[in-house]
């Protein structure tokens, strides 16, 4: 059995470690508490948390509970993690938007939907991990099938393709039903 300092340190270890938020079954499933202590638990992390000397902040979610860093601290987040911008060619955008919204979809078909080649373009975006590739095309040759990425997603603050704004001509026909 462990003291209650013990517990709230064995928590925060789990919610420190976890790659996605924890919900309060599993975090008493591991510590071997009952689901009505779990709650006690993260409000003395929360109040743990609350002082201006703490960078870290307990995250609710509907998913569960995770750890993460107080907003204000975002700047030297930035910096850590601050990567030179490689901003993207027209032609890799017009390529990334195609496949966006067409996928899956050919590098063929993303020829004939720009009139161009497209080669070089799409390989940036293989190599920047903002597409990939899915399978292949039944038919001939069996052409390689390309997706968008999680990463993509991120970059663009999207959290699903949903998130994508209609395309203006969707726009005009729904307006002109």
């Amino acid at each position: 059995m462990l003291f209650r300092g013990q517990q709230t340190a064995a928590l925060e270890a789990l919610l420190f470690v976890a790659k996605e938020p924890l919900a309060i079954e599993r975090l008493a499933e591991i510590l071997e508490l009952s689901a009505e202590d779990i709650p006690g638990i993260l409000e003395d992390l929360r109040e743990r948390y609350a002082s201006f000397s703490s960078g870290i902040t307990l995250i609710e979610s509907t998913e569960g509970y995770k750890l993460g860093t107080k907003p204000k601290m975002s700047h030297y987040i930035e910096l850590l993690y601050k990567q030179p911008v490689q901003a993207l060619s027209g032609a890799a955008l017009e390529v990334l938007a195609i496949i966006a919204y067409k996928q899956p979809i050919t590098r063929g078909e993303v020829d004939f939907l720009r009139g161009v080649q497209s080669d070089s373009a799409l390989a940036t975006l293989v190599d920047r991990k903002l597409v990939r590739e899915a399978g292949r095309k039944d038919g001939p040759g069996r052409p390689i099938l390309y997706v968008t990425t999680e990463q993509f997603l991120s970059r663009f603050g999207l959290t699903s393709l949903r998130d994508l704004p209609p395309l203006e001509f969707e726009t005009e026909m729904e307006i002109n039903k």
